[in-house]
């Protein structure tokens, strides 16, 4: 209802994302890339949160290496989720409990300790902060019910050596989730394209032998 109709990168990125592919998006600042990244997993929150309870752990991971678009994002979420809080309300139904969390090196460390014991079901981060949390006994335990990655400004870290480590991060998520985790990357300004989806998707090993390996498959949204 707040907009007259899906944008461009939405209407193109939805139904990959939701035919649960890696998905890369390519679209200018302010074309609701974002959004497009964001409302399908949120509206699987939605269903699945209606059924039963969200477990108390993270569910969709967006990581971004500017801190400073973490908590522009934090607050772009928060938003529609109150509004839709009151439209279920309003029906007298009651919109389950989605938790938001950001986790960057100035999150305060009483947040980060209360974040260990409630997850929350959003989680925005730096690469940095994941992989601590990663490398961590406590931390590792949020993240087995992972379902989707967004790694936003991803040409910022493509071709670098933090590009490099946050692959690895990537992989040992891969290694602690119960099911295979959608890879969601988005960015104005990437190129070549298909280099760009070959470092979102990260390989995996080839069905002819166990020491084969081959580029996750990724649909490339321009």
């Amino acid at each position: 209802r707040a907009f007259a109709a899906p944008t461009r990168p939405q209407a193109l990125g939805w139904p990959a994302i939701a035919s649960a592919e890696h998905t890369l998006i390519l679209a200018p600042t302010g074309t609701g890339k974002t959004l497009a990244a964001f409302m399908w997993e949120l509206n699987q929150l939605i269903v699945r949160g209606l059924e039963s309870p969200l477990p108390n752990a993270v569910q969709i991971l967006y990581i971004s290496p500017l801190k400073a678009l973490g908590n522009d994002v934090q607050r772009n979420l928060e938003q529609p989720l109150a509004e839709l809080r009151a439209r279920f309300e309003a029906e007298g139904e009651e919109l389950p409990e989605i938790r938001i969390g950001v986790r960057t090196g100035d999150t305060p460390a009483s947040a980060r300790a209360r974040m260990l014991r409630k997850a929350p079901h959003i989680l925005i981060t730096t690469p940095e902060s994941l992989n601590i949390l990663l490398t961590s006994l406590r931390g590792r335990g949020m993240f087995s019910g992972v379902r989707a990655v967004i790694l936003d400004e991803i040409h910022a870290v493509a071709g670098t050596k933090r590009g490099a480590h946050l692959a690895l991060t990537l992989e040992r998520l891969e290694m602690l989730v119960e099911a295979p985790v959608q890879r969601i990357g988005l960015s104005a300004t990437q190129c070549p394209l298909e280099e760009v989806a070959h470092f979102l998707g990260g390989m995996r090993a080839a069905a002819e032998g166990k020491d084969a390996m081959e580029f996750r498959p990724v649909t490339i949204v321009d």
